[in-house]
């Protein structure tokens, strides 16, 4: 039987970054990204955990120099975009790592590299590699660590993905792959999500069977549905919903950008929450800092890494501690 991958907020070696480096994914926003995950990256470091932030090419080793502390290890690797949750290894309890296939968020985002990264750093960690022949990204998932999984039906039952592939055959792939016995679906991610709805943008595990969800701020909340959705269906399934505010809306360039607190990245020692500049940003990380009583929590800033498409969950993979 597979073991489960341990819960994020199970003891870690060490977490995998990526670092900025293509300016067409953040036009006029590049630096500011590089900025602001340097800042994630520090922040983990200075916490006591080991963060490996991973690096394009010399130049790129030389601007994340620049920006980060001793304690940050640079590794330059070939990698298309930063999102490592996606690409990177997921890891089982058992120390095996599992890698399914992938297509670029369903043939939106193909860069070269993206395709390789995850078995890379699986076999460079001394992980016994699997790989699977089905499309599946990590953010598409949210374990609790005891065989019961989140995710979306936008993204999981997306053509864009699996098109061959029924519900009940996806569930089959979780538990056969990465030891999930249960599957809650929840219905449609963020509004302009670019990943077809990512739950890790959405709706979070803190505990077993306890799950952190957006609460609509503001009558122009544009996910308000989305997240009145996800609590009936998380409430139906047996699960404790805790409330977390939402940002509201977030634009730019007048455009809805899927600004989420639930991409809050747990680590070891530590929870980091993006923000954005919003009224409702204290309250947010708050709101997540009670959920985590044994850990500190801290809001960094992460509206230029989401314009390029996430945040700092998105950019991260977590070596848990076997």
């Amino acid at each position: 039987m597979t073991m489960p991958m341990p819960p994020e907020w199970a003891p870690q070696e060490w977490l995998w970054i990526g670092f900025p480096h293509l300016a067409e994914e953040w036009p006029g926003y590049l630096a500011r990204a590089q900025e602001q995950i340097a800042g994630f990256a520090n922040a983990v470091a200075e916490s006591g955990q080991e963060v490996r932030l991973l690096v394009r090419d010399d130049a790129n080793e030389a601007r994340a120099r620049e920006l980060v502390s001793n304690a940050v290890r640079l590794e330059q690797r070939v990698y298309g975009d930063i999102w490592l949750r996606d690409t990177g290894p997921l890891i089982l309890g058992d120390g095996s790592a599992l890698r399914c296939r992938f297509n670029g968020w369903g043939g939106k985002y193909e860069m070269p590299g993206d395709e390789r990264i995850g078995a890379e750093l699986a076999r460079d960690a001394g992980l016994a590699l699997v790989e699977s022949d089905w499309i599946l990204e990590g953010g598409a998932l949210d374990g609790d660590g005891t065989g019961t999984v989140l995710t979306t039906e936008q993204c999981l039952l997306n053509p864009n993905r699996n098109p061959e592939l029924s519900r009940a055959d996806i569930e089959m792939r979780l538990e056969r792959d990465l030891g999930f016995t249960r599957v809650v679906w929840l219905g449609e991610g963020l509004v302009n999500d670019h990943t077809d709805g990512h739950v890790d943008n959405l709706a979070r595990f803190v505990a077993p069977g306890e799950v952190a969800l957006p609460l609509a701020t503001g009558s122009d909340d544009p996910n308000a549905a989305i997240y009145a959705d996800a609590r009936a269906r998380l409430l139906d399934a047996g699960l404790t919903v805790h409330d977390i505010p939402s940002p509201g809306l977030i634009e730019r360039d007048g455009l809805i950008e899927p600004a989420s607190y639930v991409n809050f990245a747990i680590t070891t020692n530590l929870v980091v929450v993006p923000t954005f500049g919003s009224p409702h940003d204290a309250d947010g990380v708050a709101a997540i800092a009670a959920l985590f009583p044994d850990r500190e929590t801290i809001g960094l800033p992460g509206c230029a890494v989401l314009a390029g498409g996430g945040g700092f969950h998105c950019a991260s993979q977590q070596m848990p501690r076997l």
